[in-house]
């Protein structure tokens, strides 16, 4: 399966006049229609409207309300929670004795309500035991694949964002699985982050560090139907684990031999990676990787040298407790 190179566009951000795009105060409320059936709902599932308003920017309906608790789950597609942060936020709510950040909420049918964001403030609600929490809810279901936009002030690393578009991924394909895999871009940002994230669900301890340089050149999204393309992603996770596996007993021989240092992946990989020496042309995934892989088994470890491994730059590969 070819897949093109077709990647977000990237375009220099430019200030807008003030006071130029967007609703004013006034022009925010009433809310549309659609939240008048969204408040109605939300009485009938147990939970208080306390008002609703159309945001700001793109004029969408909102509605503030409580919610009992019990009722509101975190999404699948989001990165996983850390129970450390979880204790954290909760003690420090316990000793302020306010819940000021509401999570975002949105209605599933059976009364149920998923939020993609706020999965940590939702937790150490649910630690100390609240009854209920306050949440913006939405009328519009397909925010929840959003999930990525939304959160872009936090600072993923690889594996969590790898985690999350892999399992947004296949909540499309049980949704969407007809659609193009280039229709997805805007949810995906990068090609490789579904690949990589098929990997981590696999091998969760993936050092992906050591291999991004060669992904990204070698990715691109499908033209394919994203049912189809799901599989290809999971074959090109297959690759890189199997290659992962030929580079660890490389590693392993060379800790054997007495060289430490967090730079080994980088460095066995970085010798066998003919890409950085072709600036230009396509490669196919498949043959590329199995290139890559047969020359990392012909790697003698007793002829590489302390100095060699010094010689390598940046960062080590990603931590696999990330």
């Amino acid at each position: 399966m070819a897949a093109t190179k077709k990647k977000p566009r990237a375009t220099r951000r430019k200030k807008a006049e003030a006071g130029s795009k967007g609703l004013t105060p006034k022009d925010m409320v009433p809310a549309t229609d659609s939240a008048k059936a969204l408040e109605a709902q939300i009485v009938e599932d147990g939970g208080v409207v306390i008002g609703s308003y159309r945001d700001p920017l793109g004029g969408h309906s909102v509605v503030l309300a409580a919610l009992p608790i019990d009722k509101v789950e975190p999404t699948a597609y989001q990165r996983d929670r850390s129970e450390t942060h979880v204790k954290k936020l909760a003690n420090a709510m316990e000793r302020v004795g306010r819940f000021l950040d509401p999570v975002i909420a949105v209605r599933h049918d059976g009364g149920k309500y998923s939020s993609p964001n706020g999965n940590h403030r939702l937790g150490a609600m649910k630690l100390i035991g609240a009854k209920s929490i306050v949440a913006l809810v939405l009328p519009d279901k397909e925010v929840e694949f959003n999930i990525l936009a939304l959160n872009t002030e936090k600072a993923h690393n690889l594996k969590e964002r790898s985690l999350e578009v892999i399992r947004m991924y296949r909540g499309l394909v049980g949704a969407r699985g007809k659609e193009k895999e280039t229709e997805f871009i805007f949810f995906f940002e990068e090609p490789h982050f579904a690949t990589f994230g098929a990997v981590y669900e696999k091998r969760p301890r993936f050092s992906s560090g050591a291999y991004t340089s060669v992904v990204k050149r070698l990715e691109g999204f499908f033209e394919e139907p994203i049912q189809d393309a799901l599989k290809e992603r999971e074959k090109r996770a297959d690759l890189l684990i199997a290659w992962d596996d030929e580079v660890v007993k490389v590693v392993d021989a060379l800790k054997a031999k007495g060289l430490t240092s967090p730079y080994l992946k980088n460095y066995v990989v970085a010798r066998v990676n003919f890409l950085k020496f072709k600036k230009d042309g396509e490669f196919d995934f498949e043959e590329t990787i199995g290139k890559l892989m047969a020359a990392t088994k012909k790697i003698d470890p007793s002829k590489v040298e302390k100095d060699d491994i010094a010689k390598m730059g940046g960062a080590p590969a990603e931590s696999s407790d990330e």
